[in-house]
């Protein structure tokens, strides 16, 4: 069927189908407005792990979402499409991960890894592997790109979307990350790992498209992160000093304004789940007490979204299910929300926002 035919004939006050794509959204890649690449990798995590299967527990819950959102009732009618991982994503996710661990129990008792070629040697084979996916995260971005789609990633840890980012470069020349996170993720090369999930902004300030990155919601960081963010390109907001503002008297939105208003023309969001208060997340890897609502953050990026500058992109990750299917729940929802808020940036028709009589 063609798309006119699908919009004129699925109900979505339905549940959504068995078969289709995320969201129970029953349009093909090619009629999609929006595609998802989930990447579930988690190769260098080092606390916490489950983060790979991230998208499997997000696609799960999507199906549950209602697709008539109160602000972008209009979005479902675009097509979201979650894309096909690669089989080898996942396999070498685990099979690098287990070679990962002996190296990261040796330096945490204190050894040198250079000491021991062995380790040395598939600490080297990591950090190939994690290059190599990059690469391959890249291309898979730049396939959909080309085809006009608007493309977004869904992690895996928060290493994922380097690759992501990459691509984004080829097409933009300048542009900025809104970061919303309980870590700065500027270590360089976390305990040995170039590309480490507490590197990735690190990383990708070694991209010179990269003009400014913004962190919101920051609380827990070494002196080494600290080092880089004050020589370099990064504005922290910390979550101390975002609840000192509060408890003394300004507003979110006035918070929000002010961190909108020191974001480049052109923005990608990074959004790491545990930036939230971790109830929302409690399964998430490196979980830390205080963060931001689910609201709040909604509201920060439904507001960047009125402004004129641009969102070109965004990446959720760190969703790590349970025992049951909240942090899957909580995942879809934003991913929904972002979508909605992706759409709207870049003037695609999602719909007038819904107004209750009160």
């Amino acid at each position: 069927m063609t798309k006119e035919q699908i919009l004129e004939n699925f109900d979505p006050s339905q549940p959504g189908l068995a078969d289709a794509t995320v969201f129970g959204l029953p349009f093909s890649a090619e009629q999609s407005e929006i595609i998802v690449i989930p990447v579930p990798w988690e190769v260098t995590v080092s606390y916490g792990a489950g983060a790979s299967e991230g998208p499997d527990a997000i696609m799960d819950a999507s199906f549950q979402v209602d697709l008539n959102h109160q602000e972008f009732p209009e979005l479902w009618k675009l097509g979201i499409y979650m894309d096909e991982a690669p089989s080898h994503w996942a396999k070498n996710s685990e099979k690098y991960k287990g070679l990962a661990q002996p190296i990261i129990e040796a330096l945490e008792a204190g050894e040198d890894v250079s000491a021991f070629p062995a380790l040395q040697s598939d600490l080297d084979k990591i950090n190939k592997a994690c290059k190599d996916m990059n690469e391959e995260v890249k291309n898979r971005v730049l396939h959909w790109m080309n085809q006009g789609k608007k493309v977004v990633l869904l992690g895996g840890d928060h290493s994922t979307p380097l690759g992501y980012y990459q691509a984004m470069a080829t097409k933009h020349d300048s542009f900025g990350i809104l970061h919303l996170d309980a870590h700065m993720d500027l270590r360089i090369a976390y305990e040995g790992f170039t590309y480490s999930h507490a590197s990735i902004m690190y990383n990708a300030l070694q991209i010179p498209q990269i003009s400014k990155i913004v962190q919101v919601g920051i609380r827990d960081f070494c002196e080494q992160e600290v080092e880089v963010a004050l020589k370099d390109r990064v504005l922290v907001h910390t979550d101390m000093d975002l609840k000192q503002e509060a408890f003394e008297g300004k507003t979110w939105q006035q918070q929000c304004d002010h961190i909108i208003a020191s974001l480049p023309e052109k923005v990608l969001v990074s959004f790491d789940i545990d930036g939230m208060f971790p109830w929302y997340c409690p399964n998430t890897g490196t979980p830390v007490p205080g963060g931001f609502s689910f609201e709040q953050a909604a509201y920060l990026l439904s507001r960047l979204a009125e402004t004129d500058k641009e969102i070109i992109g965004f990446d959720l990750v760190e969703v790590v299910p349970g025992d049951d299917d909240w942090d899957g729940n909580v995942g879809a929802r934003m991913l929904f929300h972002m979508c909605g808020v992706l759409a709207k940036s870049q003037q695609l028709n999602v719909g007038k926002k819904i107004k209750f009589n009160r």
